[in-house]
């Protein structure tokens, strides 16, 4: 994975607010181009299985001439697109010819939940134009050969209602053409303030939506696993927990020049 600062969206509740731009901190190192084709040449010698590319979207350009080059000299993991689907369709239809799995994510289609959690209600809008044009882009997900999409929900606490609309969406358009992940991990990153977690009725409720709608390929999170800290810490080397990965030593050797 590489991710990268800044965002356009700056979630209220973002997991990766150090980096994110969300609450002001200014966490993590300027590289060229050179230098992140470098870091795509050093994952894949360090035996990755996929270059994971996170909240490139305001760095399109310079992702696709580190891509061009590496490619140049080698390089040939799949790449995943890996966002909040926060961007316009223009943006991506430039890297589009780039990218092997989209990992995208389709929080909400309420304008309330949106203004809430995600810092502007107009995600609501820009997220379906995006989904549509990633259909009509990949109309299949073949994961198996490193190609498709992988559409990420996240269910916000007290929003189930948005959730099941989401759901009812997903079933109706777009189960045929992406997997889907639902996710129960919402953590507010700056301590509880009053958001009650879900219920186990709430949760097989949505467990139950899936078999109605025929959402049978995918992957759900069981709310069960509170045991993960699913939040990162950016001040270290390591950001996450050891089993989760390692740092590239070349990235290191950025950071600490």
């Amino acid at each position: 994975m590489i991710f990268f600062t800044g965002c356009p969206l700056h979630c209220r509740y973002c997991q990766n607010r150090q980096i994110s731009g969300s609450d002001g901190m200014d966490i993590g190192i300027e590289v060229s181009d050179e230098d992140l084709m470098r870091l795509m040449l050093s994952l894949e010698e360090d035996g990755a299985a996929t270059l994971n590319l996170v909240t490139g979207t305001h760095f399109i350009p310079s992702i696709i001439r580190a891509i061009k080059e590496a490619r140049a000299r080698g390089f040939s993991l799949p790449v995943v697109w890996n966002s909040s689907g926060y961007e316009r369709v223009e943006a991506l239809a430039e890297i589009d010819g780039y990218i092997d799995i989209y990992l995208l994510d389709c929080k909400t289609l309420s304008h309330r939940t949106a203004s809430i959690f995600c810092g502007r209600e107009t995600y609501a809008d820009a997220i379906v134009p995006v989904l549509e044009a990633v259909k009509a882009w990949h109309p299949r997900t073949d994961l198996e050969r490193m190609k498709g999409t992988i559409l990420r929900h996240l269910v916000f606490p007290g929003e189930i209602e948005a959730t099941k609309d989401f759901l009812r969406l997903f079933g109706a358009r777009y189960k045929d053409s992406f997997f889907l992940s639902l996710m129960t991990q919402f953590v507010p990153p700056l301590g509880n303030p009053g958001f009650k977690p879900m219920t186990e009725e709430e949760y097989d409720s949505l467990v139950d939506l899936l078999e109605v709608y025929g959402i049978d390929d995918g992957f759900i999170q069981d709310p069960s696993d509170d045991d993960i800290l699913w939040i990162p810490d950016f001040t270290k080397d390591v950001p996450f927990p050891a089993s989760f990965a390692d740092p590239d030593p070349f990235f290191l050797s950025l950071k600490h020049r």
